[in-house]
């Protein structure tokens, strides 16, 4: 009897903070959101700071109401933490959505105009846009999959201003600006350029995002093309494509380039790398690495372009170590369909 009545209570305090985050709910004063807070990144200098945002409630009882990140909001909760990601002229919102997905807001620090990348939970945009009094003025969409594209009407429907939706795919919903290779345009000052990667599906793009006019590394966004430690699967594509992705169009940009991804599947991946290279000593350091930030639920992006090109054996398809263990085959194109084709039934 005394178990359900805690249970209860605890169900009644959890669904109050739901209600009052998700719902924007101000009616209780002993409730509130803090502001962002700058929190040094120790664990991956030149990243700059990253922020987290916290929850201040009355501590009734600290057994009870144990809420020191977002995620822990809500029945479902997030599966990691938001924060802020600090960059030359920009500053990269990371903000969980669905199981394991990342929706991303781009702003430019000067204007605080922003625009989000794959917005599958408008609701959690929308209020991050309002909290951060931003000015949302465009939707960049990766690919046409539900999981990245299927929150586009629902977004322009609760949001009620002009959006310009971007995508490289007419199966997306809410597309008004169709994108191709090289196409570029603006968020406030930050330039943006369009990459067409082809494979995952026909119509993937893209986003790498500068401060001023091209110049920097700046931070390119992948969807389901480039993750951490590896790709997309081939679903309308071939290994050439993804070939020419991966090690033509993604490498050529700057090394620091940081590397938004759209799941968090570092763990998974970095498992079948370390299948692949056993002796690739980087793989093993970024897998407790990153089995250290999930513990505590905390994201695993970014990453930068030179850190994948020395642990994701989709990027090194050229390597004489990756060749042997996909069978021996010099072609890189041919040692990219072989990984893709091990890595589809591969268990960790």
């Amino acid at each position: 009897m005394l178990a359900s009545a805690w249970r209860s209570v605890a169900t009644s305090v959890e669904t109050q903070l739901t209600a009052t985050y998700f719902r924007g709910s101000s009616s209780n004063p002993t409730l509130l959101l803090r502001s962002w807070r700058t929190i040094p990144r120790a664990d991956a200098p030149g990243f700059g700071a990253i922020r987290r945002r916290f929850l201040a409630v009355p501590v009734i009882c600290p057994s009870l109401v144990k809420l020191q990140k977002l995620r822990k909001v809500g029945f479902r909760g997030m599966h990691s933490t938001l924060e802020d990601v600090q960059l030359e002229g920009m500053e990269i919102k990371i903000l969980p959505a669905l199981q394991d997905n990342y929706m991303y807001l781009i702003v430019d620090t000067k204007t605080r105009e922003a625009a989000v990348v794959d917005p599958v939970e408008p609701e959690l945009v929308i209020k991050t846009v309002q909290e951060q009094q931003l000015t949302l003025s465009k939707v960049l969409t990766t690919h046409h999959h539900w999981d990245h594209a299927g929150g586009n009407e629902k977004l322009l429907k609760l949001w009620e201003k002009e959006l310009d939706v971007y995508g490289g795919d007419d199966r997306i919903g809410a597309l008004n600006k169709k994108v191709q290779q090289d196409d570029t345009f603006t968020i406030g000052g930050l330039h943006v350029k369009c990459l067409s990667t082809p494979c995952h599906t026909t119509g993937h793009i893209c986003y790498h995002i500068t401060a001023q006019q091209g110049s920097g590394e700046g931070a390119v966004f992948t969807g389901d093309t480039l993750f951490q430690g590896g790709c997309g699967r081939f679903f309308e594509g071939t290994p050439e494509e993804m070939y020419e992705a991966l090690c033509t169009k993604l490498s050529a940009l700057p090394d620091a380039t940081k590397v938004f991804c759209g799941h968090e599947y570092t763990l998974q991946n970095m498992s079948f790398a370390r299948h692949v290279e056993p002796d690739n000593e980087v793989i093993q350091q970024r897998i407790e690495w990153a089995k250290h930030r999930r513990a505590s639920q905390d994201p695993t992006v970014p990453s930068t372009i030179g850190e994948e090109k020395s642990w994701n054996p989709f990027m090194r398809v050229h390597e004489a170590t990756v060749q042997k263990h996909a069978g021996g085959a010099t072609d890189p194109v041919v040692t990219m369909g072989k990984l893709r084709k091990e890595k589809d039934t591969f268990k960790a």
